[in-house]
């Protein structure tokens, strides 16, 4: 890991670590903040209605989310993992603070925007970590290659049994030959006795 990752990591994941932190203390509050989101998702997808009923445990399992990935990728383990988490509960949290900030007075709307400015960055900010190799080339680049790799292979293999095959064929034929003049010397040696 290079000098600029063992700092940048740690120190994007501090501000999640933090806000992790303070969603498990104030789950309650949390949950009320969260609450007209998840009524409105209940009643869009049936199946997440039950999430409406204890918003203080959506809460919980945010923070907890939030929490464990900011901790994987300040420690760089499965930081691409992480990274998209985080994006994830981030963008949930954005949604949530725009709609729930106070936008009735000019400094409130330029608080709103601040903040979501902020968590803008934030997403930016992970999605990069998520999308980093860290120096090492990713899956689909290892794919492609692998395929381009056994490509080149396989027509190598083809030209050589091809050469090959010219080969034995025309050793075959310099074979035949001999052994017809063999034949034919032995047949008129036979013959003309």
């Amino acid at each position: 890991m290079t000098i600029v990752r063992s700092l940048a990591r740690p120190l994007l994941a501090a501000g999640f670590v933090a806000a992790g932190v303070e969603r498990l203390r104030n789950a309650e509050t949390t949950g009320e903040q969260l609450a007209p989101t998840l009524r409105r998702l209940g009643k869009s997808m049936p199946s997440a209605a039950g999430l409406a009923d204890n918003p203080a445990a959506v809460a919980r399992v945010l923070g907890a989310t939030q929490l464990g990935a900011a901790g994987l990728l300040g420690l760089g383990k499965l930081s691409r993992l992480a990274g998209v988490v985080l994006a994830a509960t981030t963008g949930i949290n954005t949604f949530v603070e725009y709609r729930n900030a106070d936008a009735t007075t000019a400094e409130g709307r330029r608080d709103r925007r601040t903040q979501l400015l902020k968590n803008l960055s934030l997403i930016g900010g992970v999605l990069l970590a998520a999308v980093d190799t860290n120096g090492r080339p990713g899956l689909a680049w290892r794919a492609e290659h692998l395929v381009s790799d056994t490509g080149r292979s396989v027509r190598a293999i083809g030209k050589d049994a091809g050469r090959r095959s010219r080969q034995v064929t025309k050793q075959t034929k310099k074979q035949l030959a001999k052994a017809d003049r063999a034949v034919r010397s032995a047949a008129s040696d036979i013959a003309g006795s």
